[in-house]
């Protein structure tokens, strides 16, 4: 992405792909990818080190980052593709047939950036404790990044992963959790009360670093380099990171009602005009 931009125009953009996407089909989850627009945007602009050019499965001295809760794929698509992995001018083949943007990101359409399918939640983890493994074992320094919806640790996977990365040191890796509150049927606490998140991790032998404010882009960014520090140390670590689902669009924000429901033509326009164009629509 081109340094004319601020890390804030970046974000008013991706916020408009993601609204114009899932409207086009009718189709999709705008309340998670506009919560975490900030988190993916300070990750690929300011702290990861990753190559679209030369895109490969196996990002050899690259950082990888693996989006497990993959319904928030609308936010995923725009990132990549306004860091050049695909031309931006794809975005709006999103959830069409037969082609390379689906509803959930998948590996055998070979879209450069997605090195794991994720549809089916809780599994994201795993995979990128493989990758974090496979690093350490050909003696590469790069960090491994995942990024997690709250309900999603209602699955069990997701614990067994956290105690095998503590149980076997995996220090080369950092988990985001984007704690919302919400999920599709409501509430987390609701659905499924999980208690203290934060105490859960501390209680598997991970460090636990807590982001307040998950929708400030420089928050994000000075907290993902500062849990960088805390790599190296013997312990896996997470960043609890609270946000607002449908952050920036003040119609979806505070309800659950927005997780996979895509806005009309006259909430789109109004939508839009609450982050107004700065890199150009596709």
């Amino acid at each position: 992405m081109s340094t004319s931009y601020s890390l804030q125009d970046i974000c008013t953009q991706t916020r408009r792909d993601i609204v114009r996407m899932v409207h086009a089909v009718q189709s999709g989850h705008p309340g998670g990818s506009l919560g975490c627009t900030e988190f993916l945007v300070g990750l690929y602009n300011k702290v990861m080190t990753h190559n679209s050019a030369q895109f490969s499965m196996n990002g050899t001295n690259e950082d990888l980052f693996f989006l497990s809760n993959g319904h928030i794929s609308p936010v995923f698509y725009s990132v990549l593709a306004r860091n050049g992995y695909f031309p931006i001018a794809e975005l709006a083949t999103f959830r069409k047939l037969n082609t390379r943007l689906q509803g959930h990101p998948t590996t055998h359409e070979h879209l450069p950036g997605v090195r794991m399918a994720s549809g089916s939640l809780g599994q994201g983890l795993s995979c990128a404790i493989g990758a974090a493994v496979t690093k350490k074992l050909n003696k590469d320094n790069s960090t491994i990044y995942t990024l997690h919806g709250d309900g999603e640790l209602q699955e069990g996977q997701i614990w067994e992963a956290a105690m095998y990365a503590a149980a076997k040191g995996i220090d080369n890796i950092i988990a985001t959790i984007d704690l919302n509150g919400k999920q599709i049927d409501g509430p987390t606490d609701v659905v499924l009360n999980m208690g203290s998140i934060p105490a859960k991790f501390l209680a598997f032998g991970w460090e636990v670093v807590e982001l307040l404010e998950g929708n400030n882009v420089d928050a994000v960014v000075d907290t993902l380099k500062h849990a960088k520090t805390l790599l190296g140390k013997g312990k896996p670590v997470v960043i609890i990171m609270h946000t607002e689902m449908g952050n920036g669009v003040d119609y979806m924000m505070g309800t659950h009602k927005w997780h996979g429901s895509p806005p009309n033509t006259e909430q789109l326009h109004a939508a839009l005009a609450q982050n107004t164009e700065t890199l150009g629509d596709y």
